[in-house]
């Protein structure tokens, strides 16, 4: 059997093979699934939602949190309820997994790539910035693309695997030119940026509960907000716009984002163990960071001072030259003792859905995919499975 075939994300784990990253199920989920089965509560309305619902919000520290059917729904909700409008332009990171980026193009808007930044390899705060004011333009209260001459309206920044971007420079900016910012949160769920938890430092956030996220409910997600008002608009258009409890009236286009009740009680059950499971992954970050530091060609992920970091998927970064084989070569290498590892997403604006005739440069985001490798990092690796991965690593080196 091909290795593709047995290592491929999703498949069945081979017996003696460490995968990625895979769903922790230690708590009342069997329970609370069981509950909303015995009481027939099983689709999109219950109490196991407006339950998740109040827990994400606590846990972010916002006045509301509106549950949607995955985190790719919260976006577009969010975009919409910012105001973006067609061929407005949204600035965004463009080392992230698509789904922002798509969300962007639901609502008729145009993204705008920002570079990483070689550190923390999150959005660079300052090409925002230098975008903002030297390419831009006001103009009757508004802002403009000098290039294009299209509106700016927004930007979502991406706190990629469980680092917060630095946000403080980029909310300045924001509030300056009248932009909103929706944080996309997703890989940050229990991360906190200058004492202050992700999701609680724009005007929107985001969250994904799909499978390999810390909290999972198989699929999922969350629109999170201090705005009542755009709470309530969030819940209308995600349960179809109905304005009426009995007749079939709808005042606006909705759509059906609704997360289900049982998926909701999954949720739940996993927030009640949220806190063991980051320890779980900061702990594997520290044992990795630890042992790796000594190995030529090795570069391990670092958490800024300002920040606290779930490191929802531990990645380094590969050295060619001074580690011996390219990142790929080493994931086959490591795929061949029956280690699962993953290159981090191809930076948007290189992808085939998003080229564009301005072939753009962003060098950071692309030597940090070219070099990167996520490592197994599932909250239940083992000290024994994290030492077999550490030691396959070490002896590939040069």
């Amino acid at each position: 059997m091909k290795l593709t075939e047995t290592l491929a994300p999703g498949a069945p784990t081979k017996a003696g093979s460490i995968p990625l990253s895979v769903p922790e199920i230690r708590g009342n989920e069997w329970r609370y699934v069981k509950e909303c089965l015995d009481t027939n509560w099983v689709s999109s309305t219950g109490p196991y939602v407006d339950r998740f619902e109040q827990m994400v919000a606590k846990q972010v520290q916002t006045k509301h949190a509106v549950a949607t059917v995955n985190g790719t729904s919260a976006l577009h909700i969010a975009l919409l309820i910012a105001g973006v409008q067609p061929e407005d332009e949204v600035l965004v990171s463009t080392l992230t997994f698509i789904a922002p980026v798509n969300a962007i193009r639901y609502v008729g808007a145009r993204p705008v790539f920002v570079d990483a930044e070689p550190d923390y390899w999150q959005m660079d705060p300052a090409r925002v910035l230098l975008f903002l004011e030297h390419d831009c333009r006001w103009s009757g209260g508004k802002l403009y693309n000098r290039r294009t001459g299209r509106r700016v309206t927004a930007v979502i920044p991406v706190h990629i695997l469980g680092h917060p971007v630095d946000l403080d420079p980029i909310l300045v900016v924001a509030k300056k030119f009248g932009l909103k910012v929706i944080e996309d949160a997703t890989e940050g769920l229990g991360a906190s940026y200058n004492a202050r938890a992700l999701g609680s430092l724009g005007d929107l956030a985001c969250f994904s509960f799909n499978g390999n996220k810390i909290v999972t409910t198989g699929g999922g997600g969350m629109l999170v907000t201090n705005n009542d008002e755009w709470a309530q608009r969030a819940k209308y258009l995600t349960t179809q716009a109905k304005d009426d409890p009995i007749e079939y009236i709808h005042g606006a286009v909705g759509f059906n984002y609704r997360l289900t009740n049982v998926l909701a009680a999954i949720g739940c059950a996993q927030m009640e163990q949220l806190a063991d499971y980051v320890a779980a992954k900061q702990n594997i970050a520290r044992r990795y960071t630890e042992k790796l530091k000594n190995v030529s060609g090795i570069i391990p992920m670092r958490c800024a001072p300002w920040a606290v970091s779930t490191f929802w998927m531990y990645t380094v970064l590969i050295n060619e030259k001074t580690f011996g084989m390219d990142s790929r070569a080493v994931m086959r290498a490591l795929g061949l003792q029956n280690i699962q590892c993953r290159p981090l997403w191809q930076p948007i604006h290189q992808s085939p859905a998003y080229l564009s005739k301005d072939r753009m440069s962003m060098p950071f985001a692309e030597q940090i995919n070219r070099q990167g490798l996520s490592l197994p990092c599932s909250v239940s690796l083992t000290e024994s499975e994290q030492d077999r991965v550490i030691a396959t690593l070490t002896e590939l080196a040069i």
